[in-house]
């Protein structure tokens, strides 16, 4: 499912980084997902029930979304 989000709201919204980057829907590898993907750092936050989920803790980044092993290490 495709993030559905306001264009305005989308405008304003940032990411939370230092370099406050413009979020885009979707993830580089999913562009329906349920997510926003900041367009300087990569991070990956979180849409959980139409709402966005904007805490670096919570954040997926671009490294970690690269890594796809389950060894749980």
């Amino acid at each position: 499912m495709a993030v559905t989000l306001d264009a305005q709201l989308l405008e304003i919204l940032a990411c939370p980084s230092p370099d406050h980057a413009p979020l885009r829907p979707g993830t580089p590898d999913d562009p329906d997902a349920d997510a926003l993907t900041c367009t300087e750092c990569g991070r990956i936050f979180p849409v959980t029930d139409g709402i966005p989920v904007l805490l670096l803790d919570e954040a997926e980044s671009p490294d970690e979304s690269d890594d796809t092993s389950d060894d749980g290490a």
